[in-house]
Order: structure tokens, then C-alpha cells, then sequence
């Protein structure tokens, strides 16, 4: 539930649909749960690129909204393989959530958002909605993520280059604040999975990454179905990191590749720069152990 772009991959003229809420729902999907996505489209080519990849993978759009405007979308470069998000423009993605959407979540055993959704001042009522929420806070600081914690069952933070103790820290500091289960993928190093009583780690496989775009949110579908499958800690570890990691064999966070007809983006300076470009609050969690201190400390 949340955002959607088309990632434009600006120096081979394609573009994917993409966006974390809709990658996770459709890696939910493939991982053989029945999904739905809730958003946002624009009534351009983009937004028909989406609507229609959503439809070949079985997602119900049931609450999908195309309305007049442009589409979302990021703009993507390559570095042997890893993705670099350069810019982007938010397009119509932003909403708020009615009585019929909030209605709608619960029908469904979990929901799935984060930090690029734009729907953090409606997460109390999307808790009470839901039976169970997941987000995805990237590596946002303790003060994005410290008010809605509570709010979450299923947390994930990217930690990538935090050292085994500053995760120690920082899983101990979530699952305080609120989360039950609490997710750490940190890049080469893997992921650690906490149950509050648990925990366990894994190593990412060794691979040759064609394009890493997509990876981490097909990790957390498929952790979040194995998790609310009854799956160990282990079991949901390694279907993840086996999942992520095909993901990484193919371009795009799921394939679905169509030239890129848009209009050229505008430069950096021009476009309106999508949540997670946002460089004035991404200091990473893990740094200067802010995460540390108590929550009546502060961090």
C-alpha cells in the first residue's frame, strides 16, 4: 500500500514498473500469497505500464486509483550492477486513505508500507484497521522512525556497513519501541531476523548481480510470507536471501520492460525530488550509535 514509479533506466531508454509497496506486493504474489496493491496512478503511459504489469501478476487492484497527472518515477543508473537512484518526481503518488481503503486492509492477514509512501500521519489508523502492519523504514533516523514504531508489528531497516554490534543495537531498540519481529538486511553482510526472543543471521549467496534493483523488497515479501506462514527464523531467512537473489539475476524489480517513451526528466536541480532522494534526513541509523540512548534520552 503506497507508492509506485516506473524506474527509467537512463542509459539504456527502458523503463520498469517498480515502487516498494507495489515490488512487495508482487513478490508476495509470486511467493504464491494472494495480494492486492492500494495507490495511486497517473493516466499516462507510465501509470498504464503499472496498471497492466500489476494485472499480468495477479495483484487485485481493487483500490487502485488512476487519476489526471503524471505518473511517479525514479530516475535509475547502473555501477556494475548495483542501482543508483539519481532523481525523481513524486507525480500524483501521494494520497490519503479513505473509509473504504481503511475498511478494505482488513480483509487482509498483513499491510505492507514505508517510508516512501507519504502515509506516515495515517499509520495509527492504518494499525487499527489492520491485523497486522509491516514497514520498511530504509535506513531512515531514529526521529522518522521513533513515533511510529509502535504502530508497526513487522519492522525492516537497511544497515548496510553497521557492524554486528551497532545491529545488536538497533534491533534491541525497535523491538523496544514496539515491533515484534524486526528485519536487518545489511547488504553483502546479509540479514538478521529478530523475534524478540531470537535471533538468526544469514549470509547473502555469492552471485553475479545483474541489477540489484528490487531486491530488498522482494527480501521482505517473501520474509513477511514465510513469517505469517509460521516459518522459523531460518527458514524465513533463507527463502528470502533465495528469493532476493534471483531477483538479481533479471533486470527491473520484476521484469515487465518497455522502452521509455516519457518526456526527457528534468536535471537534479529541476525535478521535484521523490521522499527517498531526500538527502537532509538520511543519515543512517546505525551511525553515531544515535539509536542508542533510551527513548526518554532521546536519539
Amino acid at each position: 500500500m503506497g507508492d509506485n514509479v516506473v524506474d527509467r533506466y537512463r542509459d539504456w531508454g527502458v523503463m520498469y514498473p517498480g515502487g516498494n509497496a507495489v515490488n512487495v506486493a508482487v513478490h508476495a504474489r509470486r511467493r504464491q500469497a494472494s495480494a492486492a496493491y492500494v495507490g495511486v496512478l497517473g493516466d499516462d503511459v507510465a501509470g498504464r505500464l503499472l496498471a497492466s504489469s500489476l494485472a499480468a501478476e495477479e495483484v487485485e487492484c481493487t483500490r487502485v486509483r488512476t487519476v489526471s497527472g503524471p505518473t511517479a518515477y525514479a530516475v535509475v543508473r547502473h555501477d556494475r550492477g548495483e542501482r543508483v537512484f539519481d532523481h525523481g518526481d513524486t507525480g500524483v503518488s501521494m494520497f490519503r486513505l479513505d473509509a473504504d481503503d481503511l475498511k478494505y486492509l482488513s480483509e487482509f492477514d498483513a499491510v505492507h508500507t514505508g517510508d516512501c509512501s507519504g502515509l506516515e500521519d495515517q499509520l495509527e489508523e492504518i494499525a487499527g484497521a489492520a491485523a497486522y502492519v509491516s514497514f520498511d523504514f530504509s535506513d531512515r533516523p531514529p526521529a522518522y522512525a521513533t513515533p511510529l514504531l509502535p504502530f508497526v508489528d513487522f519492522a525492516t531497516f537497511s544497515a548496510s556497513g553497521a557492524d554486528d554490534d551497532q545491529v545488536e543495537r538497533l534491533v534491541a531498540w525497535a523491538h523496544e519501541l514496539g515491533p515484534a519481529t524486526v528485519l536487518v538486511t545489511r547488504g553483502a553482510e546479509g540479514a538478521v531476523l529478530s523475534d524478540g526472543s531470537r535471533r538468526h543471521s544469514h549470509r547473502p549467496p555469492a552471485l553475479d548481480a545483474v541489477d540489484t534493483l528490487g531486491a530488498g523488497d522482494a527480501f521482505i515479501a517473501t520474509a513477511l510470507v514465510e513469517h505469517l506462514s509460521g516459518s522459523g527464523l531460518e527458514r524465513v531467512l533463507d527463502a528470502a536471501a533465495g528469493h532476493a537473489a534471483r531477483t538479481c539475476l533479471t533486470l527491473g524489480a520484476f521484469g515487465h520492460e518497455v522502452r521509455d517513451t516519457l518526456p526527457p526528466p528534468p536535471g537534479r536541480q529541476e525535478a521535484r525530488i521523490l521522499p527517498f532522494f531526500a538527502p537532509t534526513d538520511r543519515t543512517p541509523l546505525h551511525l553515531e550509535g544515535q539509536w542508542a540512548s533510551t527513548p526518554e534520552e532521546g536519539a
